[in-house]
């Protein structure tokens, strides 16, 4: 098939590249590198069936595709809280954007969602019928709330014109090519520890999280994507559950660091829980996460590792 993968070129969308080009189809990764990097992809140029496409997906793009995964938007609160407005564009016009092409060209179009939907969740673990707790106007919002309306235009389009969707919640995930200074709490961690620096922990570090590595999440998107009659939502996600204190001693144990750990105020609308639970997924999809955090965790110092200006100091 030819796929269309809007954010192609960050985090999550290149390694969902290399898995679509590994099981033989064309992908045109779609991309205005605000988060994305060509690095990312740079493997992949010299492969017939990749093509790229600097776009941004606010703006209408005309392209025959079959299948259409919108990964498009800034994922970390850094990057997110930067622009806010363009955040929420990215979210809404992106998703009627890809809405409208998938409508025309009668592809199957995956949205992924996110775990933020849920807010700081008055539910736990969280299941997809939860409605969730966000705060519409807080800083968090744009995100939040972007994503929240992107469903809802989803499930509009689903109603009104049939078009074939797919709607994924994701839960934290790490792994090979996360950017070093986005904010997340595992990169934050590596980078800290690599660099001998303190590892910063918001609060007192009991609020918890679930860790999915980037090779199980990708396994859930094609898994749902290639799934008949199931539209969604469903939570990926991995549903260990850590408190930020575990994944700190965590990193500094895989590292060999002598960081110590320092502790600072909790930014606001920072939820204090976050797991998913993922009976459906394993119900509709059978699928389940396989790789345990420590193990991911090694891959992911590996490649951080190997970032320029890493991976020196650690133990010092």
């Amino acid at each position: 098939m030819r796929v269309l993968i809007t954010g192609g070129a960050g985090f999550i969308g290149s390694h969902l590249s290399e898995r679509l080009l590994n099981e033989g189809h064309e992908v045109i990764c779609l991309d205005n590198f605000f988060t994305g990097r060509k690095e990312n992809i740079a493997h992949l140029l010299t492969n017939p069936m990749f093509e790229l496409l600097r776009h941004d997906v606010i703006e209408p793009v005309l392209v025959e595709v079959d299948r259409i995964y919108n990964l498009a938007c800034p994922a970390s609160p850094v990057h997110y809280q930067h622009n806010p407005v363009k955040t929420i564009k990215t979210s809404v016009s992106g998703a009627l954007n890809m809405l409208g092409l998938a409508k025309r060209v009668g592809a199957r179009i995956l949205q992924a969602s996110t775990s933020e939907v849920y807010g700081n969740p008055l539910v736990h673990p969280q299941t997809e019928e939860y409605w969730g707790n966000a705060n519409p106007i807080g800083p968090r919002s744009c995100y939040d709330e972007g994503k929240r309306c992107a469903e809802s235009l989803m499930f509009a389009y689903h109603a009104q014109n049939a078009v074939d969707i797919k709607v994924v919640r994701i839960f934290n995930t790490y792994g090979p090519r996360m950017l070093e200074h986005d904010g997340r709490v595992v990169s934050n961690f590596i980078v800290q520890a690599l660099k001998g620096e303190d590892i910063t922990v918001y609060g007192d570090g009991s609020q918890t999280r679930s860790f999915c590595y980037i090779d199980d999440l990708v396994n859930g998107l094609v898994a749902m994507m290639d799934s008949e009659d199931f539209t969604g939502p469903v939570n990926l996600g991995n549903p260990n559950e850590f408190t930020v204190m575990q994944l700190a001693e965590a990193v500094l144990r895989l590292t060999g660091s002598s960081s110590k750990v320092i502790y600072k105020n909790l930014p606001q609308d920072d939820p204090l829980q976050r797991q998913p639970d993922i009976s459906l997924a394993a119900k509709k999809l059978n699928w389940a996460p396989t790789i345990e955090l420590d193990e991911g965790l090694v891959k992911t110092i590996e490649y951080f590792s190997s970032r320029p200006g890493l991976g020196s100091k650690a133990g010092t």
